[in-house]
């Protein structure tokens, strides 16, 4: 007989469980969730976070805040949103520098960036420009190779654009690591350093401005934010083939249900027209519908780490030779 009432009782108080667990979901979200970007603000990952924020925020009927959490290399933000409590509240506006960059060149980083995170989707996806200060003596990409191999970031999406290209025009400039893209695009305007390569979303205002100059855009298409400029593939250095993307992930440990929520959300604010003419008029672009869900992140972000981990690792060790 009390064999049979404690597996009632088991059985109602799971029960019990379930319809706790299904209410939460149910009612999420039920009060502000921050998006942390782990750079400083005015960065391409924080405008493109800004602006996806706002699409949430009108899904969900709920309000979604940014908080810049910077610092080594993106990692300090991205780490906090690992530990953090996995309730959906607390989510984090990564990208390549982040999850694929920072953990083949941080030591005794504090992050998985496969296994401490529930991946929701990919946010967008972005060209890379190769800019200079305006007083930078080269007129073109040909005087610019030419002035670079004559004179002779580490860890963000920007270091890995710049070793893509110098490697592709057996340039070896001395690069210079900043804590994000506001600060190097600043000391750029300014002339302290020569130049950069930086997402096209973070740069054309500065170039429309005249501020600084660029010189070539990664892919094979030029960019409608850059016009003028031409594409690696126009320029005559077609293997500059690179996209910086953006994504969104919750801890891991938050519940399927509520990610599949975030997803949905995430989703219906991608297909709104309004904000996929925010993108374009930035500079970078809005995932297709194939691009989109958790499982096509996981893809992305495994075949980015499979292809440059041994890239980074090998530039690293050379240049602390």
């Amino acid at each position: 007989m009390k064999r049979a009432q404690w597996a009632l009782a088991l059985a109602v108080w799971a029960g019990l469980a379930c319809l706790a667990v299904a209410a939460q979901a149910d009612s999420y979200p039920s009060r502000t969730i921050a998006l942390v970007v782990p750079f400083p603000p005015g960065g391409p990952s924080d405008v493109v976070a800004r602006i996806i924020a706002d699409g949430m925020s009108r899904q969900l009927n709920q309000t979604v805040i940014i908080e810049n959490v910077g610092g080594a290399g993106g990692t300090l933000g991205t780490a906090r949103v690992a530990a953090a409590t996995p309730d959906g509240y607390t989510l984090l506006a990564a990208g390549m520098g982040s999850h694929v960059a920072a953990p083949a060149l941080t030591p005794n980083i504090r992050y998985d960036s496969i296994k401490d995170f529930e991946p929701i989707g990919l946010i967008s996806n972005a060209p890379v420009a190769v800019v200079a200060s305006k007083d930078f003596p080269a007129k073109d990409l040909k005087e610019f190779i030419a002035y670079v191999k004559a004179h002779g970031g580490v860890g963000s999406s920007s270091h890995m654009a710049c070793l893509l290209l110098t490697s592709e025009l057996g340039l070896k400039p001395k690069l210079i690591p900043y804590r994000g893209t506001g600060p190097a695009l600043a000391d750029l305007i300014g002339g302290h350093v020569d130049f950069y390569c930086g997402q096209v979303v973070s740069v054309a205002p500065a170039v429309k401005g005249k501020m600084i100059k660029a010189f070539v855009v990664s892919g094979d298409a030029a960019s409608p934010a850059l016009p003028g400029v031409p594409s690696a593939k126009q320029a005559g250095i077609p293997d500059f083939q690179l996209s910086i993307w953006s994504a969104m992930y919750a801890p891991k440990g938050t519940p399927q249900d509520i990610v599949a929520k975030l997803s949905g959300a995430l989703d219906k604010a991608l297909d709104d027209p309004a904000l996929d003419k925010r993108m374009v008029d930035l500079g970078g672009a809005v995932p297709t519908k194939a691009e989109r869900g958790p499982a096509r992140l996981t893809a992305v972000l495994k075949a980015d780490i499979a292809k440059w981990h041994p890239i980074l690792k090998a530039a690293m060790a050379a240049s602390n030779k």
